[in-house]
């Protein structure tokens, strides 16, 4: 019997919602593959599926428009939603077997920041009038559910106008006692730094970047920053001070003397996080290394000592700072994950041990 492809499709992706699973995963020779708590998970349930089957799904996933840009360009990312119930970020791909589908799950509560386990430092950066604020992390770290969480919290604390730039939207905002306007590129812009170079013109208070994937959009970023906007965005990068080096780096030699000075002043914080395993395998928790910028932060950052930046975030917990054997530390010392997984993600094994053995007396 003939696949019915959309009444296919549809039951898998709410199964993902029911499995509480992060993603789904489709393509030719298997069946239904989920990440579950960080792991992939075949379905046993599901049946197999051919090329052509798969190609189907994602045939019917697809307006017009973005099946032409994906004949022309091999990937496609964008964004879907079951009627007003879930919402997904879909990734269409061609395979040496044929179309395969990468689709994450986006949980539409919009959850605080406590709720997620950040830490309370994190009001301090939906609190802030102007400058730059990023998130980083690898894929699948929860950079996107982090930035929705602060924005949420502005939009239901404060009267601003919100607008947000994304590739494609993830998580639909309706207005609170913000304004909120979501932008989509190729759908309602041609690319990230020309939104933000239009954003200045629309009178936002706050502007979220999706993501800072080339020099333009993070020179964009940088003046909105610089004119009065607080400016929200994400760096694949996987620690605080890797993000001030990558920022710096990504401008042309001549002009990082510059940059340097106008990231100084900008940067207002960094958030460098990564999700692990509970101790009891339950979920996964948040561990986030947070990076105020502080006159002292400034000063390294213009005199170009950023590696003296770990120290200062060492010895400023008061000032609301945390690197990530710290985070980890407290996070065993409250048992939320183990302390061999710790072991295991600690930079300093000698210092995040000492940090476990002060914590636990």
């Amino acid at each position: 019997m003939a696949l019915d492809a959309e009444a296919e499709v549809i039951h898998l992706l709410e199964r993902c919602a029911q499995l509480k699973a992060s993603d789904l995963h489709l393509s030719a020779g298997q069946g239904a593959v989920y990440r579950i708590n960080g792991q992939i998970r075949a379905d046993t349930t599901s049946v197999t599926y051919s090329a052509d089957e798969v190609e189907l799904m994602a045939e019917v996933l697809m307006n017009d428009a973005q099946r032409a840009l994906f004949q022309r360009e091999m990937t496609l990312d964008m964004g879907f939603s079951l009627g007003t119930a879930e919402r997904y970020r879909i990734n269409i791909y061609r395979e040496q077997y044929g179309v395969a589908l990468a689709i994450r799950y986006l949980d539409r509560s919009l959850k605080t920041t406590a709720a997620l386990g950040l830490p309370p430092q994190m009001s301090y950066l939906s609190g802030l009038k102007s400058g730059l604020v990023l998130v980083c992390g690898s894929t699948g770290s929860g950079k996107s559910t982090t930035l929705t969480a602060l924005l949420n919290e502005i939009n239901e604390q404060q009267y601003k106008h919100i607008l947000i730039i994304e590739d494609p939207i993830e998580f639909v905002h309706s207005n609170k006692k913000s304004m909120v306007h979501q932008r989509e590129v190729r759908s309602s812009v041609p690319d990230f730094a020309s939104a933000v170079r239009a954003a200045i013109r629309e009178d936002p208070d706050v502007i979220m970047v999706g993501e800072m994937r080339d020099l333009e959009t993070m020179r964009a970023a940088l003046t909105a920053a610089e004119t009065g906007h607080l400016v929200f965005s994400t760096l694949h990068t996987n620690d605080a001070v890797g993000v001030v080096e990558r920022l710096i780096g990504s401008f042309p030699g001549d002009e990082q003397a510059v940059a340097r000075q106008r990231i100084a002043h900008a940067l207002k914080g960094v958030v460098a996080q990564n999700l692990v395993a509970t101790q009891n395998n339950d979920g996964r928790v948040v561990v986030a290394e947070i990076l105020l910028v502080t006159p002292a932060v400034v000063n390294l950052i213009e005199t170009g000592k950023t590696r003296q930046i770990y120290s200062v975030m060492e010895s400023s917990n008061r000032q609301g700072m945390q690197t990530q054997d710290q985070a980890l530390a407290r996070l065993v010392q409250a048992q939320r994950i183990d302390l061999d997984t710790a072991r295991g993600l600690c930079r300093d094994l000698h210092s995040f041990e000492r940090m476990v053995g002060v914590l636990k007396e």
